[in-house]
């Protein structure tokens, strides 16, 4: 279950600009919530000088445009993404932000999406240059974005499996922040916060991590399942509930060094190197009147970009460009399968939401248009039930638009929708992964061919295969013509042969020369026979 709110940010009061950049961003990656900065991601832009280059950006705006950014412009805006305790993990709220940060800036602006995990509830911070990258045009808000940001949110979460509000209630305390407010730590968090700091303590023994628990406050109980029971609790928490890596078995191992300890609130492993993007064409960007600062960050971001494409294929075991570019055209015809299913369900959805609303209509209003016909159609009688008579008719349309003779029940159409959405939710959590796969994997194939010269040889390899079929075509058409008795004879490349009236092969090829008339017909009968041939006569 998540939540997203999305934010313009404006000129800090009595800053500059670079100043309010620089502030709003670096609260974003603060390696004290981003996990020392491994929650951190971004897209157009370095982590490092993401503030810098976006800044870079809204200068070539300013050089193309001719206009200065005004106070009270938007500079950015911040998508605040947050997600209910316990249902998601930093690494997985982090690839929802990504996902969703792409999906709604279209990759047309640079951002960077933080997960913090400083507070109870996981949350993201997506923030977008308001600068599209062509350094042409801003992004606007429109009238809707909220409920448009929210749908695109709670698509990634069916995706991912994870709940969504149905019916969200207006609140000037937004979810997130009520779920930060509000939301205490239950008693197997406390206390597994607590094993994790008498076990960073080192205890030589398991005593001595007993004794290190009492301190903290909790009474210990032996036996077949200990466990602990802390302030306030009336039962005891077996450590056996506490799930993996907190059992009896596992503490002792940590203790005797047999294992590492993994912190309940620093679980999250490292993310993923940063995704696969194409390489930039610097000689292209340089030529549209980019500057050398442009030039120094789109070679390091090449090189990082190459770097994470060789990761990819060595774990993926695809360093043949054959078996790439094999692997990326199964991946896409399964996505493009999986596509086409649930667009064939969301569209059956559809047309099943419509029916079950004027099959509704239609027997609510059956009784008023009956009276409506026995009146003769009067108008009066329209004037008084005009409404219902107006959607009796509307949904008798629909019907006969859709071909409907037998109206189904409504009962039976929501069996079938509620079938189609269990389908779609099945589908989905696939859809989304070879969705990312395809997109790598298509990324990958693209950078290994430009690297490696392969765009331009397969470019002249098609069109040397397309010459030499024409010219293999023209060839097995090539006909040798011997006049044969008043036929011609004619035999291709091919070994075949055929034999035609004289004066049909001509007219059909276009070609009547007056010397073989003259050699059928006569000087006498040569042009009027001419004149016949060509006539079509």
């Amino acid at each position: 279950m998540a939540t997203t709110r999305l934010i313009p940010m404006h000129k800090i009061k009595n800053q500059s600009i670079a100043y309010t950049v620089h502030k709003r961003i670096n609260y974003a990656i603060n390696p004290a919530k981003t996990l020392g900065g491994e929650l951190v991601m971004t897209y157009g832009c370095d982590p490092a000088t993401a503030a810098n280059e976006m800044l870079l950006t809204k200068r070539a705006y300013a050089d193309f445009t001719g206009r200065e950014i005004p106070d009270s412009d938007v500079l950015l805006y911040q998508i605040r993404q947050s997600f209910k305790p316990g249902e998601v993990t930093p690494e997985q709220a982090q690839q929802i932000g990504y996902e969703l940060a792409m999906s709604w800036t279209k990759g047309k602006h640079q951002f960077v999406v933080a997960t913090h995990i400083d507070h109870a509830h996981i949350h993201t911070h997506i923030i977008h240059n308001a600068t599209k990258i062509d350094a042409r045009h801003k992004y606007r808000n429109f009238l809707g974005s909220s409920f448009a940001l929210r749908r695109a949110s709670d698509r990634l979460c069916l995706e991912n499996g994870l709940s969504i509000v149905e019916k969200p209630k207006p609140s000037r305390t937004h979810y997130g922040k009520w779920l930060g407010d509000k939301k205490k730590l239950s008693f197997q968090d406390k206390l597994r916060l607590a094993i994790d700091a008498s076990l960073a303590e080192k205890p030589k023994d398991y005593d001595a991590f007993l004794k290190l628990m009492k301190e903290a406050g909790y009474e210990y109980k032996d036996g077949k399942q200990p466990g602990f029971r802390g302030p306030g609790q009336k039962k005891f928490t077996r450590l056996r509930s506490l799930k993996d890596g907190y059992s009896q078995g596992d503490i002792l191992s940590i203790i005797v060094g047999e294992k590492e300890l993994s912190p309940a609130r620093k679980e999250a492993k490292k993310i993923q190197a940063q995704r696969v993007n194409l390489l930039v064409d610097i000689q292209a960007k340089l030529a549209e009147g980019k500057g050398a600062g442009y030039a120094r960050w789109a070679q390091s971001f090449n090189l990082k970009q190459m770097a994470s494409t060789l990761n990819f294929l060595t774990e993926r075991k695809l360093l043949d460009y054959g078996t790439l570019c094999k692997k990326t055209d199964e991946v896409t015809a399964r996505f493009h399968e999986l596509s086409d299913q649930i667009k064939a369900a969301e569209t059956r959805m559809a047309e099943i939401a419509v029916m079950k609303k004027h099959i509704i209509n239609y027997a609510k209003t059956r009784d008023v248009y009956v009276a409506y016909r026995k009146a003769g159609y009067s108008k009066k009688f329209l004037a008084e039930h005009e409404a219902d008579i107006l959607l009796h008719k509307a949904a008798k349309k629909a019907f006969d638009e859709m071909g409907v003779k037998k109206l189904p029940t409504v009962k039976s159409l929501q069996a079938e929708y509620a079938a189609l959405l269990s389908e779609k939710k099945k589908l989905y959590p696939e859809y989304s992964s070879i969705r990312q796969e395809m997109r790598d994997l298509q990324m990958a194939r693209a950078n290994v061919a430009r690297l490696m010269g392969y765009d331009e040889k397969e470019q002249e390899q098609k069109k040397e295969q397309k010459k030499e079929a024409e010219q293999k075509e023209q060839r097995e058409h090539e006909v040798h013509v011997e006049p044969c008795g008043g036929r011609i004879v004619s035999r291709d490349e091919r070994g075949g042969e055929s034999a035609t009236p004289a004066f049909s092969f001509y007219r059909n090829s276009g070609i009547l020369p007056v010397s073989l008339l003259t050699f059928f017909f006569g000087p006498q009968t040569a042009m009027p026979k001419y004149r016949k041939l060509l006539s079509g006569t």
